[in-house]
C-alpha cells in the first residue's frame, strides 16, 4: 500500500488549505480507514482527524474541530483534509495513514504518506 500526500504550503493565518492523500495498492481502497496526523518540530506526532472506510465516522482532535473536515472520494481513492481557519499553531508536518478502524484511532499503520509541510504565518 503506497500513500501520498499532497497539498500543504505556506498560508496566512485565517487562511485554508486542503491536504490530498491518495492510496495505491492493497486492494480495495474501502477496506481502509484513513487518519490524518501532524508533528510539529519538537513536539511529537498528534492525531487531528480520522474517517472510516465509508465515512460514516468521522473524529477530530478538539484543537480543530469546527474549522477541519475530513473526507474521502472511494471512487478516487483519496482523503481530503480541508483545513479552513489556520492558526499559526497549526503548523507541522501532516501525514496520512490507512489501516483498521483500530489501528488508526491507536495512531497506529503500516502505511504511511511521505508528509506534507504546512506553514501558517501569524
Amino acid at each position: 500500500v503506497q500513500l501520498q500526500a499532497s497539498g500543504g504550503g505556506l498560508v496566512q493565518a485565517g487562511g485554508s488549505l486542503r491536504l490530498s492523500c491518495t492510496v495505491s495498492g492493497g486492494g480495495n481502497f474501502n477496506r481502509y480507514s484513513v487518519g490524518w496526523f501532524r508533528q510539529a518540530p519538537g513536539k511529537e506526532r498528534e492525531s487531528v482527524a480520522k474517517i472510516t472506510p465509508t465515512g460514516g465516522n468521522r473524529l477530530y482532535t478538539d484543537s480543530v474541530k469546527g474549522r477541519f473536515t475530513i473526507s474521502r472520494d472511494n471512487t478516487k481513492n483519496t482523503v481530503y483534509l480541508q483545513m479552513n481557519s489556520l492558526k499559526p499553531e497549526d503548523t507541522a508536518v501532516y501525514y496520512c495513514a490507512a489501516d483498521s478502524w483500530g489501528r488508526i484511532l491507536r495512531g497506529e499503520s503500516d502505511y504511511w504518506g511521505q508528509g506534507t509541510q504546512v506553514t501558517v504565518s501569524s
